[in-house]
């Protein structure tokens, strides 16, 4: 079978601009960012699913042709594309590791998802031949496409999905995003969250309705790996860095923090594969990536650096933007002193040099965020702004916090709270990354003129993440949220996601707010889910755990012999979306 492609045409760079939030970098503002673990995916549901679809989301969408046209031009077989990545990942087990944007991109290319988006944001199946609700939204029969196999022969069916399944409820940081939305494990050690229905078939039974299910089967819970694969894995888990799915690309080889490779899947179910292999290399830094596509060493790249994306428009490279989810903030830890205190807390969003930010990172190329949604969104608060730029204001916090609690201990540093009328804390990014260290350097200025004494710590993404998860930080700069369908953020909100290992990384438990969100996930109404997330911003904002600075911008960019980006066609005939939070996918990508 060939995948239909868009009129048999190769489509060329198309930047997708959400007009009305236009944006910026990512993790604080650049590369070797952290988008957090196992996001699970997004939006609506199927074309073969009873459940109601969305509206379509309000934002304006420029479609941008900045190159000649393509066509006529037939794709050929042939070639190893060098894609450069902003940071390594700790493993490409979907159902074990954490999979940050980096992540993305290389097991994109080895696994198929259950469910995909199309270009309208709508969760399709792809896998998966459907998807059926219960009336209340808590049970999911999904039924599997007949013929697929993994790249090691062994057959997809339902038992494979019950595996899969499995290995998530058992890891350590993913089951963390699935673990608290089903039921939990039987005495016997049965599993009431899925059943088994027939050789094909599933249902997946939720503790809450949840109206657009099959918006998480487009991220891990629906990327779907051999179950010979992972149950050798539990064994020797070595074998969590060599990733067997049915994708279009097979797993080569890896070399860590170096390259990994992939070559093309001859028997892929889906239709023709045409480059012979992808090799995906970690540059943390986004000016080298830059770098090395100025100079021919690679050929793709993917950034969240508004100058870098400047840069490569300048140089006339293919370009796919995306800015229409994810946010770039600072976080805080308000689980430990001194930011258990929402003085602390707000003092340092008051203090925070919002203004400097856009025009030092983002050379004023780009807009800021007042909260998880773009202005054109329908779950946009207006009445939400985030503060900033007001040392002023934050000193006499301050020194209120001082005098009553200076005393007590940071965890973090092992010293007390205040020295000297200052508030001790730490800054942690990841990296090494050049924008990221001057992002410290402007947060750190302004915070120490508004009373706190800054400890910086860099260290590499996976270190950062896992160190976030168990709440061994007190500020962080990091990217997070934009899932085209916000039910599926839920998983970084909610009180129950909050444990030893958190995915509620601020560890703010707010039952109210939770009911708001979950009935946002429930209805099927539109202006009465716009409601509810309007009152959910307005919380979220009265907690002062994140600063808001940008919502991220993200290129995906190409040499100018690369060739078919943005051209696969889904099963029911719609063009699939391009690229996602850095990620897409390069089934139909070739070169000349």
């Amino acid at each position: 079978m060939t995948p239909r492609r868009g009129g048999g045409r190769a489509r060329g760079l198309i930047a997708l601009m959400a007009v009305a939030g236009l944006t910026l970098s990512a993790c604080g503002g650049g590369d070797a960012a952290d988008e957090p673990a196992d996001e699970p995916a997004t939006q609506d549901t199927t074309a073969d699913t009873e459940a109601p679809a969305e509206e379509p989301v309000t934002e304006e969408t420029l479609v941008e042709e900045t190159i000649a046209p393509e066509e006529d031009l037939d794709p050929v077989f042939g070639g190893t594309l060098r894609y450069a990545i902003e940071a390594d990942v700790d493993g490409l087990n979907p159902t074990r590791n954490s999979i940050s944007a980096p992540g993305y991109v290389i097991l994109n290319a080895v696994f198929d998802n259950l469910f995909v988006y199309d270009e309208n944001d709508v969760a399709v199946p792809f896998l998966a031949e459907s998807g059926t609700p219960s009336d209340d939204f808590k049970d999911w029969t999904v039924k599997l496409r007949e013929g697929v196999t993994f790249h090691d022969g062994t057959p997809l069916n339902a038992d494979a999905l019950l595996v899969n399944f499995s290995s998530l409820r058992s890891s350590a940081l993913p089951a963390l995003a699935i673990n608290p939305f089903f039921p939990p494990l039987n005495a016997d050690g049965t599993d009431p969250g899925i059943e088994k229905v027939d050789d094909l078939t599933v249902i997946y039974h939720l503790l809450d309705p949840q109206a657009y299910f099959p918006a998480y089967l487009t991220g891990q819970l629906g990327m779907v790996g051999s179950p010979t694969w992972l149950e050798a894995a539990l064994v020797d888990p070595t074998l969590n860095q060599s990733p067997v799915g049915t994708g279009p690309f097979v797993f080569s080889g890896r070399s860590e923090d170096s390259v990994t490779t992939v070559v093309r899947n001859e028997d892929w179910w889906y239709g023709d594969v045409y480059l012979d292999a992808v090799e995906f290399m970690p540059v943390t830094d986004a000016d080298l990536r830059v770098e090395l596509m100025l100079n021919a060493e690679i050929d793709a790249l993917h950034t969240t650096h508004f100058p870098s994306i400047d840069t490569l428009e300048a140089e006339g490279f293919k370009q796919v933007i995306d800015e229409t989810g994810e946010e770039s903030f600072g976080m805080i830890n308000m689980a430990v002193p001194p930011f258990d205190d929402i003085r602390a807390r707000e003092a340092l969003a008051l203090a925070a040099p919002i203004e400097q930010y856009q025009l030092l990172i983002n050379e004023g190329l780009g807009t800021r965020a007042n909260g998880r949604f773009v202005p054109s969104s329908p779950n946009h608060n207006a009445d939400v702004v985030q503060v900033g730029d007001d040392i002023a204001a934050a000193q006499p916090l301050v020194a209120e916090y001082c005098a009553e609690r200076g005393d007590e201990t940071n965890p973090l540093l092992a010293t007390t709270t205040c020295t000297d009328g200052k508030i001790n804390m730490e800054l942690q990014w990841a990296g090494p990354s050049v924008v990221q260290s001057r992002i410290a350097d402007i947060l750190e200025a302004a915070w120490s003129e508004a009373g706190f004494n800054v400890t910086r710590q860099e260290i590499p993404q996976d270190d950062h993440i896992a160190q976030v998860a168990v709440g061994a930080y007190n500020v962080v700069t990091w990217r997070q949220f934009g899932a085209p369908e916000p039910a599926v953020d839920n998983v970084w909100l909610l009180c129950r996601t909050i444990g030893a290992i958190s995915l509620n990384w601020p560890r703010n438990c707010d039952e109210a707010r939770d009911e708001v969100l979950l009935a946002a996930a429930a209805s099927t109404d539109p202006a009465e889910r716009a409601s509810l997330y309007q009152e959910a911003e307005q919380m979220i904002a009265d907690a002062y755990t994140y600063i808001f600075f940008n919502h991220t911008r993200w290129s995906n960019a190409f040499a100018d012999n690369v060739y078919g980006i943005c051209d696969r066609m889904l099963p029911d005939g719609a063009h699939a979306r391009c690229y996602s939070g850095g990620a897409g996918d390069l089934s139909t990508v070739w070169m000349q």
